[in-house]
Order: structure tokens, then C-alpha cells, then sequence
């Protein structure tokens, strides 16, 4: 798909703040509001825009610890006719306390980022969970000090 300057500026005003409406965005690409709208529609039926959400204060929702798990897993894991990879992702899926995974290369198989009321919450979690998973051979956790650069989305620029 190509995207043009407006689509592009679209985009960035988008990740900046999905609450923006066609008319102001439109004064800010310098086009009609129809216009507008026509591309933010075609860039969601392109699956370019996934979709849309709010960004939560953890802290004020009770979420008092952030944690990056990297999992390393068994190569094989008995008579199971499903791969350790397939059943670790099945159940990350089911964990509301992954609030990301990505597969990984290198000697770790996955990163979790993972947010927890405490630290019994983040034990609990690790224990139960985590190192409780078949597949699972280690994992290493790191916490979250101090956030310094939030998601900003994207970084979108004309090829």
C-alpha cells in the first residue's frame, strides 16, 4: 500500500490522539473532512489502522508493577503433539497479566511484558503460571524502575 503525505499525517495524528475528529484533522493535512474521512476509513479496511484504545494510568488502576520476563523453553516436550512453542503462545494468551509477548531469536524464545498489582501478585504470577507451564525451561525478570520513553507510536516518514 502507498501512502501519501496526508495518509502519513493522518497516521501520526492518530497515535497521537485517536480522539481527534475528520475536522481537525483535516486543517491539519489540509484537506475536507469527506477527505478525511474517505482515508481513515480505506486505511482501516487496509488493516493499516488496527484499531483504537485509550491509554490507562496504570498506577491509578492498581497496577503497581511492570515487569519484562524473558522465557527460554524446552525444545521438546514429551509425546505432546503440539509444539512447546504453539502451547506456550496458547497459553500467554489466556494470562491477562501478559499485557505483551513477542517471539524472540537469540537464547531466550520470548518476551513478556508483564503488569502486576505487587510483588506477591508478580510471584504468584511467575510461579503459577509461567514456571507451572510444561514447556517453559527458565525465565529471567527485569522491573520497571522508571518509565523514560512511553509508546509514541510509530515513527512515520515519507519513503
Amino acid at each position: 500500500m502507498q501512502l501519501d503525505k496526508a495518509d502519513l499525517g493522518i497516521l501520526r495524528l492518530l497515535q497521537e490522539n485517536a480522539r481527534s475528529s475528520f475536522d481537525v484533522l483535516a486543517a491539519e493535512v489540509g484537506l475536507s473532512s469527506s477527505a478525511v474521512l474517505r482515508r481513515v476509513k480505506r486505511l482501516e479496511s487496509e488493516g493499516l489502522i488496527k484499531g483504537y484504545r485509550a491509554v490507562i494510568n496504570a498506577e491509578a488502576a492498581g497496577i503497581g508493577l511492570m515487569a519484562y520476563v524473558n522465557v527460554r523453553l524446552e525444545k521438546q516436550v514429551g509425546a505432546a503433539q503440539v509444539g512447546p512453542k504453539e502451547m506456550f503462545q496458547a497459553s500467554v494468551q489466556s494470562w491477562p497479566e501478559v499485557v505483551e509477548c513477542v517471539s524472540l531469536t537469540g537464547e531466550m524464545d520470548f518476551l513478556l511484558r508483564v503488569a502486576v498489582r505487587d510483588m506477591n501478585h508478580f510471584s504468584r504470577f511467575i510461579s503459577d503460571k509461567v514456571l507451572h507451564h510444561e514447556s517453559v525451561r527458565d525465565c529471567r525478570s527485569s522491573f520497571v524502575m522508571e518509565w523514560v520513553k512511553e509508546n509514541n507510536g510509530l515513527p512515520l516518514e515519507e519513503a
